[in-house]
């Protein structure tokens, strides 16, 4: 048997519809916007360390020149003709959102997608303020930068960086091939039984034997 939530507007005939991102339930013609929210309100319940973490990354992203910096839904966007950065305050970190025209390979770096043809979204947490230094602090400058390097530019720079990754690669594969073989181990100095000093005493003992029969043969 099917049931149906109950609502408000069931119950006294009403017309509404329940938004799509926080659940709520709103009537028809009643003003509703749950993306509109301040910066303010999405740090507050930060602890101590992260308020630090999050004043300095900001203070670095205003640094980098003029930009719009504005709170929507549950992130706070670093935007100038398009988002370059944005904050997404969580419990524990802040999850940051870099968007670059290369891919990085790099530990800080969680989690890579490609968010347009153009640019590669970058996830990272930050956790402490001092972690906002370099690469962090590199790759908030270059993602600043990237809406000023054309399209040509950026492909070749991706590529050039591809190139020289395959270059080191291909380059620690031929010295892994070159390398010399290690050279055997000599052999005990025991061998069949014998020590060193017993074989010097087998070669003495010859050589008495032969010098031996010459003597005898120079008195006769």
């Amino acid at each position: 048997m099917l049931t149906t939530a109950w609502r408000p507007s069931l119950q006294w005939g009403m017309a509404g519809r329940e938004c799509y991102h926080c659940k709520q339930w709103i009537d028809e013609g009643q003003e509703h916007d749950c993306w509109t929210t301040t910066e303010a309100a999405l740090t507050q319940d930060l602890s101590e360390d992260l308020q630090d973490a999050w004043e300095r990354l900001r203070e670095t992203a205003v640094s980098l020149g003029d930009q719009r910096i504005y709170a929507s839904h549950k992130s706070i966007m670093f935007s100038r003709k398009s988002c370059y950065l944005f904050v997404r305050p969580k419990r524990n970190f802040l999850e940051v959102c870099v968007f670059l025209g290369r891919a990085l390979k790099a530990p800080q770096v969680r989690r890579v997608d490609r968010a347009s043809k153009s640019k590669i979204a970058h996830l990272i947490q930050i956790r402490h303020r001092d972690e906002v230094e370099s690469p962090v602090t590199d790759w908030l400058q270059e993602a600043y930068e990237l809406p000023d390097v054309p399209a040509s530019t950026a492909s070749a720079k991706a590529t050039a960086v591809r190139r020289s990754f395959t270059r080191r690669r291909n380059a620690d594969t031929t010295r892994a091939k070159s390398k010399p073989k290690a050279r055997p181990k000599r052999k005990n100095a025991k061998a069949g039984g014998e020590t060193v000093g017993a074989r010097q005493s087998q070669r003495i003992a010859l050589q008495k034997n032969v010098r031996r029969p010459l003597a005898r043969r120079s008195k006769s």
